[in-house]
């Protein structure tokens, strides 16, 4: 289970512009409880805070206040490399490329074992089928849905407690999606990894056991689809309707 207790996240005062001398407050006074093995997405318009909130969850960001309880402890003030080694990863929006650094080096260390036969296993479940894939170096020449794929199996080698994805959809194409949803669901059904998808598409909200709808930093909505469509609408970013398909829909709160 991760709880969120009133947590807050301000800028630090040197990243405040000349209007907002105490800094700016992204995440307000929210609270939260992420059931273990659920599948949630987060979804909001642009700036509303969903990265904000998930890098605050990873560590990435440091609380201004509030708590973060994972399994019965706190880890508020704990730093990124302890919260992965207790069982919370995060996959970025924009995955890092590295120069020199193979698949196989990036896999072997998320494992901790440089065996063939366990790596193999591992690029199978991300729909990689060529083993010679795991020597192709992590740099600018892969495509954006290579370097995905490449993080995804990064990220289930770890075998996570709690998965968080930034926006997994961003620089695929849109026949990529829907396996990709297949694939966090299974992971998350069958080894009960809690699943937090940060997204705007409209596959990954569907397929989420619990949508939170973010605004101006707090929970506007938490439930099903259904339901948050009305404010969806609303939000006058786009109309939610059988019309939003095809590469509209993937950018479709946008």
């Amino acid at each position: 289970m991760l709880e969120l207790k009133n947590i807050l996240f301000r800028t630090p005062e040197s990243d405040a512009g000349a209007q907002s001398p105490a800094g700016r407050t992204i995440i307000h006074d929210l609270s939260f409880t992420f059931e273990s093995g659920g599948f949630y997405a987060i979804t909001g318009p642009n700036g509303s805070g969903k990265t904000t909130l998930a890098k605050l969850i990873m560590g990435i960001n440091e609380l201004t206040s509030g708590k973060i309880i994972f399994n019965g402890s706190d880890i508020s003030n704990l730093p990124i490399h302890e919260r992965s080694m207790a069982g919370i990863v995060y996959g970025f929006q924009h995955p890092a490329r590295f120069k020199g650094t193979t698949f196989r080096d990036l896999l072997s260390v998320a494992t901790g074992s440089d065996d063939e036969e366990k790596l193999v296993e591992i690029i199978s479940r991300v729909g990689i089928c060529s083993l010679d894939f795991l020597d192709k170096p992590v740099d600018s020449k892969l495509s954006g849905g290579e370097i995905k794929k490449i993080e995804l199996a990064t990220v289930i080698a770890r075998n996570p407690k709690v998965a968080i994805y930034d926006e997994p959809d961003t620089g695929i194409d849109l026949w990529t999606i829907g396996p990709m949803v297949e694939l966090l669901r299974r992971e998350q059904k069958e080894n009960k990894t809690t699943t937090i998808v940060v997204s705007h598409n409209k596959s990954f909200l569907e397929a989420a056991d619990t949508l939170l709808l973010i605004r101006d930093g707090k929970i506007a909505y938490s439930g099903n689809l259904a339901g948050a469509v009305p404010i969806l609408e609303d939000l006058s970013v786009c109309t939610f309707n059988e019309l939003c398909q095809g590469e509209a829909n993937a950018q479709c709160y946008r």
